[in-house]
């Protein structure tokens, strides 16, 4: 560990009983899947590891999450709130967050009524007019990608893709980045088109191989966005 964690660590406000609330949410679709805590100890094998261990208030033990089922997290990044009492934990999940098999520990909603469910339903209509739905098709194909990392279903084409690894994963986006630039220069839209999408899926699924959540390639384009212009 670094001296920057170590020094970050000292400095957390661990509650009387020596721990610290930690939100686990999935990096790529921002879904909250579980509340669990944390330790100085657990924090610090969480940070090598690069996987999720919580300390078990019930047990009074350390807990790595998916060490017995396999339903490990990948941690992408830990934050930790303005307090200094609570992290946000973003994780790439292999597999449920929840012991009942559901991906969330909240999967139970509790129906709105009155103002509140004016407030839901406006929010959804918002987001539609908007045209939250013009990109839904990306998240969709990378959390099958995922899946199919995940399953290896035998005769599909991104299990080849993923048994293969990483070399011939690269070697398919050169190909398909050669192929655009070709139907491109042969002022082809609808080869472009194809060509373009070929490009995208192979990108999503060497982002899968890397471990690189499709959220964090658009948080860095949306810095630039708003980063001042120089000319």
């Amino acid at each position: 560990m670094s001296q920057e964690q170590e020094t970050i660590i000292e400095n957390i406000r661990w509650n009387e009983s020596g721990l610290l609330p930690a939100v686990v949410q999935d990096a790529r679709t921002l879904e909250v899947l579980m509340f669990a805590y944390m330790n100085p100890e657990s924090l610090r094998l969480s940070l090598t590891s690069g996987q999720t261990w919580f300390w078990s208030r019930s047990r009074s033990e350390l807990w790595h999450k998916g060490g017995t089922s396999g339903n490990t997290q990948a941690i992408s990044s830990i934050h930790y709130d303005c307090d200094s009492d609570t992290l946000l934990v973003k994780v790439v999940p292999e597999g449920p967050a929840c012991h009942t098999g559901e991906n969330t520990c909240f999967y139970r909603e509790i129906p709105l009524t009155g103002p509140a469910a004016e407030v839901q339903n406006t929010e959804q209509s918002s987001k539609a007019a908007a045209g939250e739905g013009r990109f839904a098709v990306l998240g969709e194909l990378e959390r099958v990608i995922a899946e199919r990392e995940m399953e290896r279903p035998e005769g599909a084409y991104t299990t080849y893709l993923f048994d293969k690894g990483v070399d011939k994963i690269l070697k398919k986006v050169g190909e398909e980045a050669s192929e655009t630039i070709i139907a491109a220069k042969n002022k082809d839209n609808a080869e472009l088109r194809l060509e373009v999408s070929d490009l995208i899926y192979h990108l999503l699924v060497l982002l899968q191989e890397r471990k690189l959540p499709l959220d964090e390639i658009l948080e860095e384009l949306s810095a630039r966005h708003e980063r001042p212009r120089r000319d």
